[in-house]
């Protein structure tokens, strides 16, 4: 079985917002919160200063799958972790459970709120928005089978806690970045 997973290659994020405005325009008159978030980094370790694009990682086993009281998410058979704002009371657990802060409380609705990788319109054969938007491809998507060892979940510096969770998302590091070979998926 396959599992959808974002491909973000910082170097070529230029910071323009495009993919969060893009996530907002799509969702906001579902009474959806900010599903995608433009982080800047500062220098870290060999890597210069950089953009990061946040989401939910739609991990391969979620924590807000596995803490909410309600049973208000489900993971459909290509990886995409849906959350159902139905069955939401509000209570936050899976907001303060997420390792990457991808869950978002809405004072609008009193429910929580994340990225669903715009499975409506994966579903039609259309790109997510957000990658639609991404004017240098910085953002991308691609489904991958689920076979990682642990080893080789790593990730760029920012990105946040991986190993309880193994997120989808996975990183191309070019050498403008690091300093390493061009090309290379950090995952």
């Amino acid at each position: 079985m396959y599992q959808w997973r974002f491909l973000i290659d910082p170097s070529l994020c230029i910071g323009c917002r495009n993919c969060e405005i893009a996530c907002r325009n799509e969702f906001s008159s579902k009474g959806g919160e900010r599903r995608r978030w433009i982080k800047t980094m500062d220098n870290h370790d060999n890597y210069r200063g950089y953009f990061l694009t946040m989401s939910c990682n739609h991990c391969e086993n979620p924590e807000c799958f596995r803490v909410c009281p309600e049973g208000t998410f489900r993971k459909r058979r290509d990886g995409i972790v849906i959350h159902d704002p139905r069955k939401c009371k509000g209570c936050g657990t899976c907001v303060k459970a997420c390792p990457f802060g991808a869950i978002k409380y809405s004072l609008r609705t009193g429910k929580v709120d994340k990225c669903n990788f715009c499975a409506d319109r994966l579903d039609m054969n259309l790109k997510p928005a957000c990658i639609e938007a991404c004017p240098t491809g910085a953002l991308r998507h691609l489904p991958v089978f689920v076979d990682d060892p642990p080893s080789a979940l790593r990730t760029v510096p920012g990105f946040g806690k991986i190993l309880l969770t193994r997120p989808s998302t996975r990183f191309l590091i070019s050498g403008n970045l690091s300093g390493q070979d061009s090309g290379e998926v950090k995952q």
